[in-house]
């Protein structure tokens, strides 16, 4: 699917994203502006709405003047288009059950635009549980794949490095296997879409001592040592994550999900602190007027809407999901992302990566294996 779905793209020059037009707390009204800004400002890029057609289209008539022209100029350009689903999964719906038992929500339907080809990739603002269940269900597994895994990007103190943490969401107990499959997985994702040269790939741990950390993080750490093509670095702690001097955090969900939205909290903290003390006083007020643009800056750094959502890897496919509270810049910014991770062949990336850690593994099994029976025979 994947080679043939490339030859397209080549010929067309356009990737197209389908985006779950019902998935998130603002359906569809913020999910359809960022489709039409996304369709109108990205120039190689064609935006699938896949949801309840009435509710699109009720939603396109009350746009206002200057969307409304920018949506006839897509439509005129074949840039914007709308696939009925008529079912709608709920936030707070079970996410394995309801997939299976809502065959055609917009999240499934996506899924399968995608898998048939009509279709390069897919964004959803919806259920996150929900999104990796069906993708499972839809795509599948890259070969070698034990499990998927969300990869979540966080912004460091150096300006356009941001961290890729994983897993954010997917996995709250886990194997040390599939933690250094994540790793191999981050790895190719920072190389392929933030053109990291060498990523240095972390274990989040309690300490930055071999011995430090529970059970998983030790039976994890000397698997990642053994693998020739990451720069594995060792633990890493908490006050890393934000340094810049780690490309790659590795974790299971349970540790990645807390490091997030503890890191989203501190930004909010941030925010909130510095406002109060900027409008204490008049001359502070004065002062946060000459460092307007200053605080502007530092606002987009940390505005997590910038960076797009989360790829979901390890399925035979470019899924990405979005902050449920996402506005229509956090729409925008997400197809921005998908199409690039699709551009740059995220999938292929991670699916060479991957064959290659299976066969360097192969070898090496059979190699003590052989070495065992000389040891038998002798």
């Amino acid at each position: 699917m994947q080679g043939g779905c490339k030859r397209r793209r080549r010929a067309r020059a356009m990737i197209r994203v389908a985006l779950d037009a019902m998935g998130g707390d603002y359906a569809p009204r913020q999910i359809v502006i960022g489709a039409v800004e996304a369709a109108g400002e990205l120039h190689d890029v064609k935006v699938i709405l896949v949801g309840q057609e009435e509710r699109i289209e009720a939603e396109f008539a009350a746009l206002d003047k200057p969307l409304a022209e920018m949506l006839a100029k897509a439509k005129e350009a074949g840039k914007i288009e709308v696939h009925h689903a008529p079912e709608v999964l709920e936030m707070d719906d079970e996410p394995a059950k309801s997939v299976r038992n809502k065959k055609d929500c917009s999240i499934n339907v996506c899924m399968r635009l995608v898998k048939e080809g009509l279709a390069d990739a897919m964004v959803s603002a919806g259920n996150s549980g929900a999104v990796a269940a069906s993708a499972m269900f839809t795509l599948g597994r890259i070969k070698g794949v034990a499990r998927p895994a969300i990869a979540m990007i966080i912004p460091t103190r150096i300006p356009k490095k941001p961290l890729v943490l994983l897993d954010a969401g997917a996995n709250v107990d886990c194997h040390a296997e599939w933690l250094v499959q994540f790793a191999i997985m981050g790895d190719a994702y920072s190389k392929s879409v933030f053109r990291v040269e060498k990523p240095r790939v972390g274990l989040m741990s309690i300490g930055t001592e071999d011995c430090k950390g529970n059970e998983l993080v030790h039976q994890t750490f000397p698997m990642l040592k053994e693998i020739k093509d990451i720069d594995f670095i060792g633990n890493i702690e908490g006050h890393d994550v934000c340094t810049g001097e780690v490309d790659v955090a590795v974790c299971d969900a349970f540790v990645g999900n807390i490091v997030l939205k503890s890191v989203e909290s501190v930004a909010h903290a941030i925010g909130a602190w510095l406002k109060m003390e900027l409008t204490a006083s008049w001359w502070r007020k004065v002062l946060a007027l000459m460092l307007k643009g200053a605080f502007k800056s530092l606002k987009r750094q940390m505005d997590p809407e910038t960076y797009g959502g989360a790829p979901l890897l390890g399925v035979p496919g470019t899924v990405f999901i979005t902050h449920g509270a996402s506005s229509h810049k956090g729409i925008f910014h997400a197809v921005r992302v998908t199409a690039e991770a699709t551009k740059n062949d995220m999938t292929g990336t991670i699916t060479r990566a991957i064959a290659a850690y299976a066969a360097e593994k192969k070898k090496a099994e059979e190699a003590a294996a052989a070495a065992d029976m000389a040891q038998s025979l002798s």
